[in-house]
């Protein structure tokens, strides 16, 4: 080894020694007493004793029901989801025989309507001119820097149009309403676009870019970018845009629409609020957790023997939840949720289509074995955690598995959440900007020591 080579490495391990050390000072010094939330009454988390979110805002935009209030008492029934007043059982019970039910869903969300023909027709011109990309922006942009994250990706991407747009810090309702519409129309191709850059650069595979249709629903043309042929059955772009209206909105207390309200509340430009919604949803505890589903499942496939097993699948849910198998967590992940107790919605309606798109796709094996497991595992996690309160599937239990029936790669499934989010964000983001004035500012306790400087010793 060159004298050179070998000073680099013992520089190198003499950093790594220094940033061990800093490590654990960090860890030393920044552990605070849990006794301390209980003492101070602290909601962490923003949620009250009882896993309740706490109160911090008003709106208008959707509402997440899981109780019936009876004589003064909350309790427990199916759970319901209403966007604009709307049960979004009746939305998608009403998209039959029409394709665009995610632009609806949109128009819905932002103006506190559903559209007449006339207005869906006005609607759907306006976001066929949108939903494009230049050359120079793919090129420069979207094909630079690829990785394998393409959450990043489209942060990177989303920050990027703050320079392509003539009135970036324009927080009036009528210029926020623009990029807004035109970020709905542009985040799926950044998306499609940012995977075709990863497989390309990173794994030396075929670059594929087809351009947006129009006339197409954002929908069907996802599946038309993604796809080398192009080709998509009317089932499968129906699933899809049934999954996206499913994962449009949930409220304004999520982690990702709360963060929303936040950046926004600050004054700041929308490229910048997207971008930090983005970053939020990238976090496997709230937009991760359906490619979590997936991994628990391909592990039940790979140990169990007899998928129509009850007491051998049972048996490997015990071990999941004793931490002895799987990634040792003790979750059963797709199971329970913070609102819904009984039933999620979401869940309910996307099962029925995930039962269609395995009929066609000759996977009702597999549809089986989720239902098996969503069967068994509330009642187990009960006993598990010997509470008595119902442990419903919530959305990302199936949602997963929808994605990879139409051919959907786990590094888009979280990517297609924002997609399917990013109108719910604009509805939220217009309603801070027009409703309130004042920055969001909770108040932290603090449970430190205040020092004399001057009885410190010689440093």
């Amino acid at each position: 080894m060159a004298k050179n080579e070998m000073m680099q490495l013992e520089d190198m391990e003499e950093l790594k020694k220094d940033m061990d050390a800093l490590e654990c000072e960090l860890m030393k010094n920044h552990r605070i007493d849990p006794n301390l939330y209980l003492e101070y009454d602290v909601k962490r988390g923003l949620r009250d004793s009882a896993g309740k979110g706490v109160l911090t805002g008003l709106t208008e935009i959707s509402d997440v029901c899981a109780y019936d209030l009876i004589n003064g008492r909350r309790i427990p029934s199916e759970g319901k989801l209403y966007y604009q007043g709307i049960n979004v059982n009746d939305i998608v019970d009403g998209l039959q025989g029409r394709k665009y039910g995610f632009e609806e869903t949109i128009y819905l969300l932002l103006f506190g309507k559903l559209p007449n023909r006339q207005e869906l027709d006005m609607f759907l011109n306006v976001m066929f001119e949108l939903q494009c990309l230049s050359g120079r922006f793919v090129r420069d942009v979207v094909m630079k820097a690829s990785n394998a994250n393409i959450m990043n990706s489209m942060q990177r991407c989303i920050l990027t149009l703050y320079t392509y747009d003539s009135n970036p810090e324009n927080i009036t309702a009528g210029n926020v309403l623009r990029q807004s519409l035109e970020l709905i129309a542009k985040l799926p191709l950044i998306s499609v676009y940012s995977y075709h850059a990863y497989r390309h650069f990173r794994r030396d595979e075929t670059l594929y870019i087809r351009n947006p249709q129009k006339g197409l629903s954002l929908a069907e043309n996802i599946l038309l970018m993604l796809r080398p042929d192009g080709k998509y059955t009317e089932l499968e772009a129906k699933v899809l845009d049934i999954a996206l209206v499913l994962h449009a909105e949930h409220g304004g207390g999520n982690n990702s629409t709360f963060t929303t309200h936040v950046v926004t509340s600050s004054g700041t430009d929308t490229y910048s609020s997207v971008a930090a919604s983005i970053g939020s949803l990238k976090g496997p505890r709230h937009g991760g957790a359906n490619l979590k589903v997936q991994n628990m499942f391909a592990d039940i496939k790979a140990h169990i023997h007899d998928w129509k097993n009850d007491e051998e699948i049972a048996r490997y849910l015990q071990l999941i939840l004793d931490k002895k198998v799987f990634d040792h967590s003790g979750l059963i992940y797709g199971m329970g949720h913070a609102v819904y107790t009984l039933s999620d919605p979401r869940e309910v309606i996307l099962k029925r289509f995930a039962r269609a798109l395995a009929e066609e796709k000759g996977m009702m094996d597999e549809f089986e074995l989720y239902d098996r497991v969503e069967r068994l595992a509330g009642k187990q996690i009960m006993e598990h955690r010997k509470v008595f309160k119902n442990v419903c599937a919530n959305v990302d239990f199936y949602s997963g598995f929808v994605y990879s029936m139409l051919g959907i790669p786990e590094e888009l499934f979280t990517p297609i959440f924002a997609i399917a989010r990013m109108p719910g964000w604009s509805a939220h983001r217009l309603e801070e900007l027009i409703n309130t004035s004042k920055i969001i500012r909770p108040a932290y306790k603090y449970v430190g020591h205040h020092i004399d400087f001057q009885t410190l010793d010689e440093r």
